[in-house]
């Protein structure tokens, strides 16, 4: 192994345990026993100038220690309102995206198997086998493969990483804007509306999944 790799696999096992250290103070900072939406919310408006900052925070862990980055996106549309709060979330899943990507290709498909269970080992192949563009733009806009599979499987290809950041900035939007315009809105809503919303976004998601399937964008063993 060249000096030149045996830097980048450092910087990158760096970058991680920086994440994890990362990860363990917001954790304290946000009190984790309390982790609920409107908590959540409650504990990112108390933080006053360092909320958004938080929130950005929490969104790169969430790329390498998977959680419910909905609440979160639900959580800052509620503290922030729809436009700030979609640039947090935005901002904070291209960062760790990014990184994820980088950690990938710095450290090799061996490191990449240590972070991910092995139920997603298989579908990291048939992910990898079939890369471009078009895939990477796809698998953003129907949520179907996992968000961090997708960083991890990417950086495993050939892609360049300006095709990886603008494919993956613009199909992760949508998505974003609604989530977080649901946590601004939420609080005016009446339950009817909300779990009508609810049934509407589970049917469309099932409904992109299979005509994914279909296509065959995704192969599966």
């Amino acid at each position: 192994m060249s000096t030149e790799a045996r830097f980048q696999r450092l910087l990158a096992l760096a970058a991680l345990i920086l994440l994890i250290a990362l990860g363990a103070i917001l954790a304290l900072a946000l009190d984790e026993t309390r982790i609920t939406g409107d908590a959540l919310s409650g504990r990112i408006e108390a933080m006053g100038v360092w909320g958004p900052v938080a929130v950005v925070g929490l969104m790169v862990l969430h790329c390498f220690i998977p959680f419910p980055a909905e609440l979160l996106a639900l959580a800052a549309g509620a503290a922030f309102g729809t436009t700030l709060g979609t640039a947090v979330i935005w901002v904070g899943a291209m960062i760790g995206a990014a990184l994820s990507f980088g950690l990938a290709r710095a450290l090799g498909r061996p490191a990449v198997e240590a972070l991910l269970p092995a139920r997603h080992r298989a579908a990291l192949d048939d992910w990898a086998a079939d890369q471009g563009a078009v895939t990477l733009l796809v698998s953003r806009f129907i949520p179907v493969i996992a968000f961090n599979l997708i960083n991890y499987a990417a950086g495993l290809t050939r892609v360049g990483f300006w095709t990886f950041a603008w494919t993956t900035g613009l199909g992760i939007l949508p998505l974003t804007l609604v989530m977080v315009h649901m946590g601004a809105v939420m609080a005016e809503m009446s339950w009817p509306m909300l779990l009508g919303l609810s049934a509407a976004g589970i049917v469309a998601i099932a409904g992109l999944h299979l005509l994914g399937r279909g296509r065959g964008w995704f192969r599966r063993r």
